[in-house]
């Protein structure tokens, strides 16, 4: 069962390095367009107009001329009607860096693919690079067998599961708070057999 886990987080985590790659490796073309002009463009947002449908056009222009007479090409009007048609249409400059996102993506997915790797790791390889002490596994049998005698002796409730956090931590606490006892009256007791 525990193999079958390893072998599915194994899996999963093969299938998102293998997606990462897919996203980051750069495309077959290469566009036509040079960086600066895809930083800068006019929008013109024009609603529909008598027969025409709304439409929203792009263009690389510079500013001074983000205007609906430079940006909509082809005119879905005709000549007498542009006028009128421009007056609808909304235009605004919009400029960005794609530069800074392109950087900004590539450290974020970085920064997953590197988690992901700890992940794999820690899954993978850091279960077989640990090996049980001899000295702490005696006492973490002790442990599982105190917290069978405490969950053995408490009555639980029909219907609930006896095995919750809640009742774990409690367990544990009162494991603790008998061995503080424990060591006060060990403590007291020497203390009297000194005196």
């Amino acid at each position: 069962m525990m193999f079958a886990q390893r072998t599915q987080k194994c899996a999963s985590s093969v299938l998102l390095i293998a997606l990462l790659c897919c996203i980051l490796s750069p495309p077959a073309q290469a566009s036509k367009v040079s960086e600066h002009s895809e930083d800068i463009r006019c929008k013109c947002i024009c609603p529909p107009y008598r027969n025409i449908s709304g439409h929203i056009y792009n263009k690389n222009v510079s500013q001074k001329d983000c205007n609906c007479l430079h940006v909509v090409e082809p005119m879905p009007v005709p000549g007498n009607d542009v006028e009128a048609y421009c007056l609808l249409c909304e235009c605004k400059y919009e400029e960005r860096s794609t530069t800074t996102i392109k950087v900004i993506i590539i450290i974020y997915l970085s920064v997953v693919g590197a988690l992901l790797l700890y992940m794999a790791f820690l899954v993978l390889v850091d279960p077989l690079i640990r090996k049980p002490d001899a000295y702490t596994q005696p006492l973490h049998n002790e442990e599982e067998n105190e917290d069978a005698r405490s969950l053995a002796a408490a009555p639980t409730p029909s219907g609930a599961r006896a095995n919750t956090v809640l009742e774990r931590v409690e367990g544990a606490q009162q494991r603790w708070k008998r061995q503080v006892q424990e060591q006060r009256k060990t403590v007291f007791d020497r203390h009297k057999m000194l005196s």
